[in-house]
This record gives C-alpha cells, sequence and structure tokens, in this order.
C-alpha cells in the first residue's frame, strides 16, 4: 500500500477498501479518468461516498493505487506460476501463460496503464520498472547457471515486456481473444531470442 491511501485498521476495512479498488478497476476501464467519478465509484462498489474517504483522499489516488495494485497483482502472479518450473525455459513458459491469463481477466488494465501515463508519468514508469525488474534478476539468475544466453538482462527485460505487451493487446484487447497457438508463437519467439529454443 503507498502513502495516498489510508490503511483500513481492520480486516473488513480491508476487505471494503479492495472492493472500491475493484469497483475503481471497472469504472476508470469503462470511462476513463477524466470521465469516471467518485460518485460513480461509490455507486459500482455498493458503499457511500463518506466510505470511499475513509480510504482514499480523492480520484487520482485511487487511480494511481489503483495502478501500483494491478502492478502488485501482476508480478505475484507470474512470479508465483514461474517458481514452480524446474528449468528457466519452463519458468518463462509459465510466466508468460500467467500473464496472458492475468490479461484476460483484467480487460481493462490496458486503458488504466495508459492513462496513467498522462495523469502521473512517476507511478507509470514504476509499473514497468517493477516488471521489468523481475524479468532481469530471473534472466541474470538463469546466465549465471548456465541456462540462458551471457546477453544484458536489462534489455530481455524489456524484451520480454515487448513480447508479452503486444500480443496481449493485438489478440485479447482489439479482437478479444488469444488463442493457444498466438500464445504459443509469442513463447517460443521471446525464448529463441535469450536462446532457449
Amino acid at each position: 500500500m503507498t502513502a495516498r491511501s489510508l490503511s483500513p485498521s481492520t480486516p473488513r476495512g480491508e476487505a471494503t477498501r479492495q472492493k472500491v479498488l475493484e469497483a475503481a478497476e471497472q469504472v476508470f476501464g469503462e470511462k476513463g479518468y477524466h470521465g469516471a467519478s467518485v460518485t460513480e465509484i461509490t455507486r459500482a462498489a455498493g458503499v457511500a461516498q463518506g466510505t470511499f474517504y475513509l480510504y482514499f483522499p480523492g480520484k487520482k489516488e485511487i487511480f494511481l493505487d489503483l495502478v501500483d495494485a494491478l502492478g502488485e497483482r501482476l508480478r505475484a502472479v507470474t512470479i508465483d506460476a514461474s517458481a514452480k518450473a524446474a528449468t528457466y525455459a519452463e519458468a518463462q513458459r509459465m510466466g508468460f501463460s500467467a500473464f496472458f491469463d492475468f490479461a484476460r481477466t483484467h480487460r481493462h488494465i490496458y486503458r488504466i496503464i495508459q492513462e496513467c501515463d498522462r495523469v502521473d508519468p512517476i507511478t507509470y514508469r514504476r509499473f514497468y520498472s517493477l516488471l521489468a525488474e523481475s524479468y532481469r534478476r530471473a534472466q541474470a539468475d538463469a546466465t549465471a547457471r548456465g541456462e540462458a544466453a551471457d546477453v544484458d538482462p536489462e534489455v530481455v527485460a524489456y524484451c520480454m515486456l515487448g513480447v508479452g505487451h503486444f500480443v496481449a493487446l493485438r489478440y485479447l484487447f482489439w479482437d478479444g481473444d488469444l488463442g493457444p497457438e498466438a500464445e504459443e508463437t509469442a513463447i517460443r519467439f521471446a525464448q529463441k531470442g535469450v536462446g532457449l529454443d
């Protein structure tokens, strides 16, 4: 949780805060940052406006907290999926699949993150920097173990982000479906780029 929001003191309060964040994801995703209002978020969450202000100072703060929360959840699901793998190649495969699954269930993430660049460029950059850092560490560790090519792990990290980002954009958000063949092609392309295929 960032310094922008107020920490709930009870499990019930945390559940309410999470409910408001989920409603914000829906409203910001459908209406955009400038088209959304606190009233619409509280209506979608089924809470009073006063309840909103117990946890968030205003619209900008909940929007930026939402971006941070989406980033945390995305990193957690991809890292958890990768951790179950026996090899780096398998970890990449499982991480990409987890990313695509997350994108399928969070259809508004692209609009929200793209708008974040205009609302707060620092939060926008942090979203991608923290994702890239997970890739960078994994690549560096795999290289040290002799499982991956000895290439710049930072460059690899952003290449991997680019593959996942644009494949999901093209097939999930523009066309509405990412089939197994397209997903497999993206994964194989990424793995070939770091000497795993």
